[in-house]
C-alpha cells in the first residue's frame, strides 16, 4: 500500500498520472448550479480535472452569495407574478427558467445556506418547490442536493453552549449531514457528499487542520500569519479596512484552496462515475502529498454515499 502510494504520488509530480481507463469512452456531463458562493467553491477546479481525465464539463450556474434555498424560490414567485421584476431576475436580466432553459442540461444541483444548513426546517418546502419546478421546466435533467460543508473549527460564528446555532464543527456536521440525508430521502433525491469528504479531511489524524496554539494574535503584526497547513478553509488574513487600516481577520467558512480541489474531486467521482484517484491535475501550490490525500478522500466519501453507509 505505501509502494503503491509512493508511486501515485511520484506520478503526480510527474503529471503522467491519469484516473480514466485509457480504454474508456469520453463522456459530456453538462451541470447546472442553483447556490450560492460554496457552489462556486466547490467547482472551481472541476473544469480542469474533468478535462485531465479526457472528458467534458458544460457548467453553469445561478449564484446568490450566502442565499439559501428560500431565496431562490422568492426569485422564482417574484418571476412568475411580473416577468419584468427586477426581483425575480438573477446577473444578467435573466430568469431562472430562462437559464435553465438555455441548454439540455443532465444535472441540477441545489444547497442549502451554510449556517441554516443544520436545521431541517429551513429545507421545507422550498427543496420540494425547487424539485417541482425543475421537473416541469427541465424534465431530462435529475436534480441533486450539494451537501456543503462545516466551517472550520476555530470560526467565531460557532455560538456558546444553549443557542439554536452550531456550537462546534462537529455539531455543525452532524446537523447538516442529518438536514441533507433527510430531505434527500423525503424527496427521493441522490447526495453529492462533498460534506461528508470535508469532515473526514478536517478529522484525519494527519491531514486535518489544527490551529495553532503558539500564534500570539495581540501582538500579530502584518503579514506574519499563524500555521494554516492543511486547512481546507481561508482562514486567517490581513485585510484592509475602507478606512485603510490593517487587520487580522478569518474566513473560517469559504474554501481555501485545498477545500475548492477537494469539492472539484467529490463532484469529479458523482458526475462520471469514475475514480479520481491519480489525477493528473494538481492546483499550483498544492503538494502532491496533500493531494492524492484530498483525491482519496473524496473517493471515500463518494463510495460511502453510494453504498449508503452510515456518516462517522
Amino acid at each position: 500500500m505505501h509502494v503503491l502510494r509512493f508511486l501515485l504520488i511520484g506520478a503526480l509530480v510527474a503529471g503522467t498520472a491519469r484516473a480514466a481507463d485509457p480504454a474508456a469512452q469520453p463522456k459530456t456531463v453538462k451541470m447546472f448550479n442553483i447556490g450560492n458562493s460554496f457552489s462556486n467553491n466547490a467547482t472551481r477546479y472541476l473544469m480542469d480535472i474533468t478535462k485531465a481525465a479526457g472528458h467534458k464539463l458544460v457548467l453553469k450556474a445561478a449564484v446568490i452569495g450566502g442565499s439559501s434555498m428560500a431565496v431562490h424560490w422568492a426569485k422564482v414567485e417574484a418571476n412568475e407574478a411580473d416577468p419584468t421584476d427586477a426581483k425575480g431576475l438573477y446577473a444578467g436580466n435573466k430568469s431562472l427558467k430562462e437559464l435553465l432553459a438555455s441548454d439540455k442540461w443532465d444535472i441540477i444541483t441545489i444547497q442549502q445556506a451554510s449556517f441554516i444548513s443544520n436545521d431541517i426546517k429551513n429545507y421545507r418546502p422550498y427543496a420540494k418547490q425547487l424539485k417541482d419546478y425543475v421537473a416541469e421546466h427541465v424534465p431530462q435533467a435529475e436534480l441533486v442536493l450539494h451537501e456543503t460543508w462545516p466551517y472550520r473549527s476555530d470560526d467565531p460564528r460557532f455560538t456558546p453552549k444553549g443557542t439554536a446555532t452550531p456550537q462546534t464543527q462537529k455539531m455543525m456536521y452532524e446537523g447538516l449531514a442529518a438536514a441533507y440525508s433527510e430531505i434527500a430521502k423525503e424527496l427521493g433525491l441522490r447526495i453529492v457528499p462533498v460534506g461528508d469528504a470535508f469532515y473526514l479531511a478536517d478529522t484525519d489524524a494527519k491531514f486535518g487542520y489544527k490551529p495553532d496554539a503558539k500564534f500570539d494574535f495581540k501582538e500579530a503584526k502584518s503579514p506574519a500569519l499563524p500555521d494554516q497547513s492543511n486547512s481546507l478553509h481561508v482562514g486567517w488574513r490581513w485585510t484592509k479596512s475602507p478606512a485603510g487600516d490593517t487587520k487580522l481577520t478569518i474566513d473560517g467558512h469559504h474554501a481555501s484552496m485545498a477545500g475548492e480541489y477537494l469539492g472539484a474531486c467529490v463532484f469529479f467521482e458523482f458526475l462520471f462515475n469514475e475514480s479520481v484517484v491519480g489525477n493528473k491535475f494538481i492546483p499550483q501550490g498544492l503538494k502532491p502529498e496533500h493531494a492524492l490525500f484530498l483525491q482519496e478522500t473524496a473517493h471515500k466519501a463518494v463510495a460511502k454515499a453510494r453504498e449508503g453507509k452510515p456518516k462517522k
